[in-house]
């Protein structure tokens, strides 16, 4: 199969940049038409700028979705070609991903943090939560802002009425989280003063609103149930019904402890054989830290077109440089930690979530292109970001820079560790500040402090986003599994740019289905449907 008419028949951007429409656009309207449906189904009521997440509203939202569920499955299928039949089970996985939302998480009656009213982080959040925009505001836009800062007090006013099971830890993530969007505010209100002073008292009563908000947290945050894992047997049905993985919960125990000690292992080996080689010290400064960034990602660059691992579309251009980020009062945390002795480990894994939205800005197709919804894509996007990096790394990347290897097993080893808390965060055998607790004792070198604020963002997006950490454990495992299957199903006719384009022209969707996609078989597991 060539590999420029594998992507022009996929409908994706081919190698050179070129963009080219779906093949066989229409060969499946109705299943495009009930996809847009969904994703407008999935959005509540606004009314006066507040989001409706009553128990009304989310009975009659459950209600639409269990309809489009029947008119799915009513669908007849026969006659369609393989790509559209696998479109067909990411909208059944989507759909299922919001089922998993209304039975399970309910994050509008158990999560005060789904109540963010400023967005300035990943993981689940109401809708319309606010991005606060740049100041002196354009005219057009002062009646919106008075809108939205009026609408905050009904928000969290709302919000304590429907959170008829709140978790302690949720409250705990909330209590936080809340702090930063006080602050965030409060800056914002700083701004208004001077340059808007016309919205300073709905800001003042939003800023209100927030600070009682989590003050309420505070008082009755420990009286509530103290843990918030969905359970081992609802994490199996979202593993096989929403992120299409033929595991359970406890194979991704054993492969994430396993990874885990593995990673240490190699960690003491590489060590000890770079015993007489000088350890890779902290950058002393700004300016030293710019130079070592610009110099491992030109060498990356340099690399990766070398190595022909897939085509590099044109529009990619050249590696980044060193934006001037650097801030010694960050140096205690561990990506800096990192990052201040070499930045491949860490760049360069950036820089395949940067290929992969890229390729994602360019697909046209009407349901593959958009942006997926409930996590289903997570696994996929660490399987190229970490799995692209151990490929590189096992043809040598870093082989002129043995103690680069070491930083990458205390990666491996810190990414484990946090995947071993995201389960038993979720099985209720760890509380947050327990799992907090073992990361911090887990990761090699004591470089994950107790305040560290990667940790907390971390953790409080596994619990709340079921598989996310464990991802950066699976990802890799199952693109292995898939180039492994490659191999075996075409022998002498396997050649590995060709398959890592043909991965890449499949989408952002579930390794499941990628491998459906492009070897029309499914990955090998330890469960099956």
């Amino acid at each position: 199969m060539h590999v420029v008419l594998t992507l022009v028949l996929l409908g994706v951007a081919a190698p050179g940049g070129h963009r080219v429409p779906p093949a066989d656009s229409t060969s499946a309207p109705d299943l495009v038409a009930l996809y847009r449906d969904f994703r407008e189904t999935r959005l509540p009521p606004v009314e006066a700028g507040v989001p409706d997440y009553s128990p009304d509203a989310m009975v009659h939202q459950f209600q639409a979705l269990r309809e489009l569920q029947h008119r799915l499955q009513e669908m007849d299928t026969a006659g369609w070609s393989g790509s559209w039949k696998v479109d067909y089970r990411l909208v059944e996985a989507e759909m299922r991903g919001m089922e998993f939302e209304h039975r399970v998480t309910r994050p509008w009656l158990r999560d005060p943090a789904f109540y963010a009213v400023i967005n300035f982080q990943f993981g689940p959040k109401m809708h319309r939560a606010w991005s606060l925009p740049s100041i002196p505001l354009q005219q057009e836009q002062v009646d919106d802002v008075r809108q939205r800062l009026t609408a905050i007090p009904l928000i969290l006013e709302q919000a304590r009425g429907n959170l008829t099971e709140p978790a302690a830890d949720l409250a705990h993530i909330a209590v936080y989280t809340m702090g930063e969007q006080l602050r965030r505010m409060e800056r914002f209100l700083d701004d208004l003063r001077f340059h808007h002073p016309e919205l300073v008292a709905p800001a003042e009563d939003a800023r209100r609103a927030m600070a009682e908000w989590r003050q309420w947290l505070q008082t009755e945050g420990p009286g509530m149930a103290p843990n918030a894992g969905v359970g081992v047997e609802a994490y199996d049905w979202y593993l096989e019904h929403v992120m299409l993985l033929p595991y359970r919960w406890d194979d991704l125990l054993v492969l994430s402890l396993r990874e885990y000690e593995e990673a240490v292992a190699a960690l003491q080996l590489r060590a000890h054989a770079n015993r007489h080689t000088p350890v890779l010290e902290p950058v002393a400064s700004r300016d030293a830290y710019g130079t070592r960034f610009n110099e491992a990602m030109a060498h990356y660059h340099r690399f990766l077109v070398g190595s022909e691992l897939f085509t590099l579309p044109d529009y990619l251009g050249p590696p980044p440089i060193w934006d001037g980020s650097w801030s010694p009062e960050t140096r205690n945390d561990y990506f800096q930690t990192v990052m201040d002795r070499y930045t491949l480990p860490l760049s360069g894994h950036g820089r395949g979530h940067t290929i992969d939205a890229e390729i994602r800005a360019r697909d046209e197709r009407p349901i593959r292109g958009q942006p997926r919804l409930y996590f289903v894509d997570g696994v996929r996007q660490e399987a190229f970001a970490i799995g692209k990096e151990k490929f590189l790394y096992a043809m040598g990347l870093v082989d002129d820079i043995p103690r680069a290897h070491e930083l990458m097993q205390n990666l491996r080893a810190f990414r484990a560790a946090r995947a071993v808390a995201d389960l038993r965060m979720h099985s209720n055998e760890q509380t947050f500040q327990d799992a907090f607790q073992y990361v911090v004792d887990h990761t090699p070198q004591g470089w994950v402090p107790m305040d560290s604020p990667t940790l907390w963002h971390d953790l409080e997006l596994y619990l709340r986003t079921p598989l996310y950490g464990v991802g950066y454990v699976i990802g890799p495992i199952q693109i292995e599994r898939l180039l492994t299957e490659a191999v075996l199903q075409r022998g002498d006719d396997f050649h590995l740019t060709e398959f890592m384009d043909e991965f890449l022209a499949a989408g952002l969707i579930p390794l499941e289905l990628v491998a459906e996609e492009i070897l029309g078989t499914a990955l090998p597991g330890t469960h099956r449907r």
